[in-house]
């Protein structure tokens, strides 16, 4: 971590209600005092309100609305994979296109792209995410995951019931999952969820995780077709949500999520995804481009595949789509 990233993390171990001497930061750090008072301005200029009180030392009032790969790093637990080197970009073309150079250049996996805006955020089925600057996260993961490329799939179940429990724990609300990659609240998306994978016939090279959340827009905020359609965390929760912190506890969870998907306890996250899934136990329809088909949403298979039955009986495996609700699920009926 860098200085600025360590100075964080001491202020922020203490609540904000700890004054930290500059003696004991500068020593802990193996720096000089005046190197720390140094890096305070700077932090002060980014935003940060650091209080400072003679012969007390320095303490955090306040953070800015600004996303700061330092203050992110700060939040971590370290060592880690996911989040182990961040970049933040104040406008970019694309997070998941710089994360592809860096994969394609050889980076370790576990580094982090985001921006503040986007001109041309991907969504799934080569759709545009608008990216509204300083009002939600755009981000991208370079992850390396030892699987099989029809195991891809995992990451991003993976990836939604680590988001849906960082957006419990940082908002207080609870989002559903609706196959394939979507967080909604009231049937209205918050979230979305993009993998992009780069693979060889037997093993995945590298995988792009990305993600888009609408945190603290307002219904004006958004395209007029999209106003009944698309939502936030600030709607579902009535305030304004902390976006830095947002993105830390997302990090964290993956963190874990991840692990899990590789030491043979994927099947609890897909237990977990299919509680909190819109799309299972319901007839559905799934448009393939011009292909349509109909079927009972059973599950997910070892793969995190979704498996549909048929009118025919048949089990099909899907792997992407547009899928809509035809009817509930028939009505149980006590033995």
């Amino acid at each position: 971590m860098t200085i600025d990233a360590q100075i964080l993390r001491a202020l922020r171990q203490g609540g904000g209600a700890v004054e930290i001497p500059g003696a004991d930061l500068a020593r802990s750090l193996g720096v000089s005092p005046g190197a720390i008072a140094a890096r305070i301005d700077e932090l002060r200029s980014l935003g940060y309100v650091i209080e400072a009180t003679p012969h007390r030392g320095y303490r955090l009032a306040a953070t800015p609305d600004r996303l700061h790969a330092d203050d992110l790093l700060a939040r971590l637990d370290h060592p880690c994979t996911v989040g182990r080197e961040i970049h933040v970009f104040q406008t970019t073309s694309s997070t998941s296109d710089i994360a592809d150079r860096l994969a394609r250049d050889g980076l370790r996996e576990g580094v982090v792209v985001i921006a503040e805006s986007q001109s041309r955020g991907r969504g799934r089925l080569g759709r545009s995410w608008s990216s509204i600057p300083h009002q939600g996260l755009w981000l991208s993961i370079l992850l390396r995951p030892r699987l099989q490329p029809q195991s891809a799939t995992r990451v991003m179940v993976a990836a939604a019931t680590s988001l849906s429990r960082a957006v419990h724990r940082v908002a207080g609300c609870r989002l559903d999952i609706k196959w394939p990659n979507d967080l909604v609240w009231r049937s209205r998306k918050i979230a979305g969820i993009l993998t992009e994978i780069s693979a060889e016939s037997d093993r995945l090279r590298y995988l792009i995780l990305g993600v888009g959340i609408n945190v603290n827009h307002q219904t004006a905020d958004f395209p007029p077709e999209l106003r009944s359609t698309a939502a936030s965390l600030l709607m579902a929760a009535g305030r304004p949500i902390d976006r830095a912190e947002l993105a830390a506890a997302f990090l964290r969870e993956l963190e874990h999520d991840y692990t899990r998907v590789h030491d043979s306890r994927f099947s609890l996250l897909a237990d977990e995804w299919a509680r909190q899934c819109l799309t299972l136990g319901h007839t559905v329809t799934i448009q393939q481009g011009s292909l349509r088909i109909e079927g009972f949403a059973e599950a997910l298979d070892e793969d995190g595949v979704l498996l549909l039955r048929t009118q025919h009986g048949r089990l099909e495996r899907i792997l992407s789509g547009d899928v809509s609700i035809v009817k509930p699920p028939p009505a149980s009926h006590p033995s």
